[in-house]
């Protein structure tokens, strides 16, 4: 009966003293840590990746002609203006000029960007920089712009065809980019001539 007694009590104990039960899952309640949950970024603070493949051909081709001619005769003068002496003039000017341009760039990389706000239509837009140091020559690679969740691939990656209001810059510095450029002395003087 004793034995009956202490195992009833604890019971009691356990469920009128013991607080409140709470169950707890293994997998955070919003879903991020699932492994069925889906990893594409659609969040402030999310990463993704851009593919980067550009490709531009621009091609200019221009041609221009004038050309002007004109004429004049006077006959002799009679009378009292017959120191008039008959002559005549012509004259004629042409011009032409042609040229023609062609500039092609491709460039192809992947650029890893942030999503820095999402908007009320769930697009997202994403900035993000990538500087690569080499022999003391920097590159960097700039890209903001915004992508449509909806184009975000399974592997977290976005085409840069896919980007919209897309801004890539790509920039350098360091002595071999110095080289590349015209001297103070030849700007001055191409600015002024």
């Amino acid at each position: 009966m004793l034995k009956k007694f202490f195992a009833a009590a604890l019971i009691m104990a356990f469920v009128f003293g013991g607080g409140a039960v709470e169950a707890k899952s293994l997998w955070v309640d919003n879903g991020t840590m699932s492994l069925y949950a889906d990893k594409k970024a659609r969040n402030v603070g999310d990463i993704l990746t851009i593919v980067i493949n550009e490709s531009t051909t621009q091609t200019a081709t221009k041609a221009r002609t004038n050309s002007k001619s004109g004429g004049l005769s006077v006959n002799a003068g009679t009378g009292i203006f017959d120191f008039i002496k008959a002559f005549s003039a012509s004259g004629s000017d042409n011009w032409q000029a042609d040229g023609s341009a062609t500039d092609t760039s491709r460039f192809n990389g992947q650029i890893t960007v942030t999503v820095i706000e999402v908007l009320p239509n769930d697009n997202m837009i994403v900035e993000g920089t990538q500087s690569i140091w080499q022999n003391r020559d920097e590159h960097k690679i700039t890209l903001r712009g915004t992508i449509r969740r909806d184009d975000v691939t399974m592997n977290n990656t976005v085409p840069s065809t896919k980007v919209a209001d897309a801004s890539i810059r790509f920039d350098g510095k360091g002595p071999l980019n110095a080289k590349q450029r015209q001297g103070i002395l030849t700007q001055v003087f191409n600015f002024l001539f």
